[in-house]
């Protein structure tokens, strides 16, 4: 069951979800938010390298056009300008291509932004490899793992377009270097308007119906105090109130809600954290989420060196460490094809993330 706080889209679950369900690209998400920000704080400015449109900055440079600077395809020269104008007082958003920023600018995204921790917030549309027919190119599939590794850099990962609107009001509000990741394809809504959202927090959505854990876990305990008793040198295994925590980020989280539903259906008890501030880290609750179930799946549409997967690796080597299976691009570049058939070569569909759960579910 979908958990009760987050006070999720309530037809997640129908029966013909992939048609009935809303379905908007995540970077409307963040056009509609810059709108609102640009309301909220006169500071706001907005700077492109000629996507107004693909990034969805359109909207704000038709009701701010002194407030909007068309910079041209030169992301080198956006970040610096954009530098120059937080170092001025403004809050500046700028926009293109992961690929290309942070990507193609990265020195400047670096050098110009972070090490002088200006408020600069750089939207990468088109990540991942859903982008689809455009190919490996244009496929960002590392840009996490460049900007997490940037002092002062906070990096966010919304799941949908009302979450990425809300994380672009929200990263305005805030005085750090920031990064949006933001996907071209149309995705299921899954939030609300209810839904919390709150840079540096993950939040439950998904947990096990609490009766049938609570069996589960009992169950066990029964079944080791038998053991106990046949075999009394062996140690105790700790018991787990869940079986598999799973840890998605961006579009792939619909997907991973789905997998727990089903899963559910046979016996299997399992968390999903949507965790869409890849930094700063919510060590609280993945750690949580570890100790809880015992073992871990992350899911994330990047490769999975450097990327969310490794950044929750990195937390839980310290904290709780757990088996933990990883989904996402196993160091390949990506390819033209449909998104489906690209999340399907790259073993990113939810029978990928179903047999994860069910690898990690024999190495506890």
């Amino acid at each position: 069951m979908t958990h009760i706080d987050p006070k999720l889209n309530p037809k997640i679950f129908d029966t013909n979800a992939d048609t009935t369900i809303e379905q908007t690209p995540i970077r409307s998400g963040f056009g509609e938010g810059l709108v609102k920000a640009g309301e909220e704080n006169e500071k706001v400015v907005g700077l492109c390298a000629d996507l107004i449109e693909s990034t969805k900055m359109l909207a704000f440079q038709k009701k701010f056009p002194e407030r909007f600077v068309e910079l041209g395809v030169a992301e080198q020269n956006l970040a610096s300008v954009a530098s120059g104008m937080a170092a001025m007082g403004k809050i500046p958003f700028i926009s293109s291509y992961a690929m290309f920023s942070p990507g193609r600018n990265w020195e400047q995204v670096r050098t110009t932004i972070c090490y002088n921790n200006v408020p600069v917030k750089i939207a990468g549309s088109h990540a991942g490899v859903s982008v689809g027919p455009d190919g490996g190119t244009h496929q960002a599939i590392e840009d996490m793992a460049l900007t997490r590794v940037i002092p002062n850099m906070v990096v966010i990962s919304p799941c949908d377009a009302v979450e990425a609107r809300k994380a672009t009001i929200a990263c305005a509000r805030t005085s750090q270097p920031t990064y949006l990741r933001l996907a071209r394809e149309k995705t299921p809504v899954i939030t609300t308007e209810e839904t919390p959202f709150e840079i540096g927090k993950a939040q439950v959505f998904f947990q096990p119906d609490t009766a049938r854990a609570n069996a589960i876990a009992l169950a066990k305990i029964n079944s080791q105090s038998l053991l106990k008793k046949s075999i009394p040198a062996k140690p105790e295994k700790i018991v787990h109130q869940i079986d598999v925590g799973i840890i998605a980020t961006g579009a792939l989280v619909y997907k991973a809600i789905r997998v727990a539903k089903h899963l559910e259906g046979q016996g299997v008890a399992v968390k999903v954290l949507n965790l869409s501030t890849i930094k700063p880290l919510d060590v609280e609750a993945v750690t949580d989420l570890a100790r809880e179930s015992g073992a871990i799946v992350t899911v994330e549409e990047h490769q999975i060196a450097g990327g969310m997967g490794s950044a929750v690796a990195e937390c839980l080597a310290s904290t709780c460490p757990v088996p933990m299976e990883f989904i996402g691009v196993r160091d390949q570049f990506g390819q033209s094809g449909t998104p489906e058939e690209l999340l399907e070569h790259y073993e990113m569909g939810e029978r990928h993330i179903t047999k994860a759960v069910k690898k990690i579910l024999k190495r506890k």
